[in-house]
């Protein structure tokens, strides 16, 4: 095999493993009862990656953002702290994402295991380099994680 057959193969093996790295999954949204698209994806990915009732991980946070003076729902984006909060006394960690000279970090970049990400203006689970959400957010950078300590 010469260099370019190589680079070639190496290509079409990269395309073929990252098509599977992207799973749709909603956290349970549609099985509430909720219809149509709503911007919840914190709760989506908390729901994912504890395995939490999206009803219940819903009602929590709206209760807490309404509590931090914002709107008592989980629909249209919360406040940052409230969902670090609620992270944090779920027991999971605040991790900056990983640094590499020349890119940014990136889904795949994650350790193993379940962790939460926030990327820009969006947050999403990601299993061992799969991310579980329900639109494909895999070229967005990643700032950090959460991971269950």
């Amino acid at each position: 095999m010469d260099l370019k057959e190589y680079k070639d193969w190496a290509d079409q093996l990269l395309k073929e493993a990252d098509a599977y790295s992207y799973q749709y999954n909603d956290g349970g949204r549609a099985d509430s009862g909720r219809k149509g698209s709503a911007g919840d994806c914190v709760c989506r990915a908390i729901a994912i990656a504890t395995g939490k009732a999206y009803d219940d991980v819903y009602r929590d946070l709206a209760k807490a953002n309404k509590a931090a003076g914002g709107k008592a729902s989980a629909r249209n984006g919360l406040f940052r702290s409230v969902y670090e909060a609620y992270l944090n006394n779920l027991g999971w960690v605040w991790h900056s994402a990983p640094k590499f000279d020349g890119r940014k970090a990136r889904h795949y970049d994650m350790p193993d295991g379940v962790v939460i990400v926030r990327m820009a203006r969006h947050v999403a689970c990601v299993k061992d380099g799969i991310v579980h959400d329900t639109w494909d957010s895999r070229k967005k950078m990643v700032y950090g994680y959460w991971a269950k300590a």
